[in-house]
């Protein structure tokens, strides 16, 4: 039973079902029932998505094309077409909107929805979640899935529980129990390095990881223990923000060849910086902590950062501090992929402690009608 003096909120997260793939089987009807994967089939491809079909012989997003191949012989590799994904994500939001101006986007195919106090009068949000569910497979022809429960980090493990095209609501006197229930590898935010840590400790679901004690959880898995200690009773402060601040900005490449030279190397990080470059200029910010991004042959991932005293957008600076990472430590093997981030950037909120949160509280009443 959640405590009644925390904000509860109406919250729908909306998540597009295999997003790219689904239009790309909606506009060419001969690709629809069949495995279909977004992306390159080629010897360097990587999969972007990956239709249910084809996810049922473990193709997956991120996987290079031959991997997929090898799952799944009979896979259709299909071309990214991001033009078609905006103007299908347009069509969707404006749909949002018809109930709700408390929009935030997560990416073209997902968003959390505030439907406390909303546009149609509504008390009930599963209510709203069908009638979207129903509006977009209208206007679309798309289907979605749907989580709805009192916050932002609940809606969105929902969402998953009931996939393709379906939904789940958790009210808020089901809240804690449902997490307790919860394998730890459902939790948003807790990726597979932190899920492994945790079964090494005895942690397997949210009621072991209850059961640990915030200087505990904090001593072994550092600033997020604390976030795991209140996400597991079900506590988030963390509002649905209409305009959401961007919070990095990137540019990467993936090679044709692999490469081991570190000539070669500075060579493409010099592109990849001006780009970078580009993209502050052209959103008018600045940030202060610079990430090299090392995609191995192996496909193993590492990143190397690094935090100025000052806020940057040249491209010397960033090329220059890209180079310094690089010589940070040896190269386990050659590499395939480069990137450079800017994070921490000037227009990022001051975030709010929990202490402060500026939020305002719904009457509890509010949990019967969900």
């Amino acid at each position: 039973m959640m405590e009644t003096s925390l904000p509860i909120r109406k919250i729908i997260h909306v998540d597009m079902d295999a997003f790219y793939a689904s239009v790309a089987q909606l506009d060419d009807p001969s690709l629809r029932g069949k495995a279909i994967a977004v992306g390159g089939g080629g010897d360097r491809g990587v999969v972007s998505a990956a239709s249910y079909e084809a996810r049922k012989f473990g193709v997956r997003s991120a996987m290079s094309g031959v991997l997929a191949r090898k799952l799944c012989p009979e896979l259709i590799f299909v071309r990214s077409d991001f033009a078609r994904y905006n103007e299908v994500s347009k069509q969707i939001r404006e749909i949002f909107h018809e109930y709700t101006d408390l929009v935030e986007p997560l990416s073209l195919d997902e968003a959390y929805l505030d439907v406390t106090e909303n546009k149609v009068g509504m008390p009930s949000a599963t209510v709203i979640a069908t009638w979207i569910r129903q509006k977009i497979k209208e206007k679309t022809g798309l289907n979605a899935s749907a989580g709805i429960s009192i916050n932002k980090f609940v809606a969105k493990v929902a969402s998953d529980i009931n996939k393709p095209n379906g939904q789940k609501t958790i009210p808020p006197e089901e809240v804690v129990a449902f997490l307790e229930t919860l394998d730890i590898r459902k939790f948003y935010g807790i990726g597979k390095v932190t899920a492994e840590k945790m079964y090494q400790k005895g942690i397997f679901t949210g009621l072991d990881m209850k059961k640990k004690s915030k200087e505990y959880l904090e001593q072994h898995f550092g600033k997020s223990g604390a976030y795991y200690y209140d996400i597991v009773r079900g506590i988030q402060y963390s509002q649905v923000k209409p305009n959401r601040i961007r919070k990095s900005l990137a540019a990467e490449r993936t090679f044709s060849e692999n490469i081991t030279s570190e000539v070669f190397m500075i060579e493409r990080l010099d592109h990849i910086a001006s780009e970078v470059e580009k993209r502050l200029s052209k959103s008018k910010v600045a940030g202060k902590t610079i990430t090299l991004k090392i995609k191995y042959s192996d496909f193993t991932l590492q990143t190397r950062s690094r935090t100025l005293d000052y806020y940057i957008r040249s491209k010397d600076i960033i090329l220059e501090t890209a180079k310094e990472l690089l010589y940070q430590d040896k190269m386990k093997d050659s590499v395939r992929l480069l990137g450079i981030s800017l994070s921490n950037l000037n227009t990022e909120d001051k975030k709010k402690t929990k202490t402060e949160p500026e939020e305002k509280e719904i009457d509890v009443q509010l949990r019967f009608e969900f």
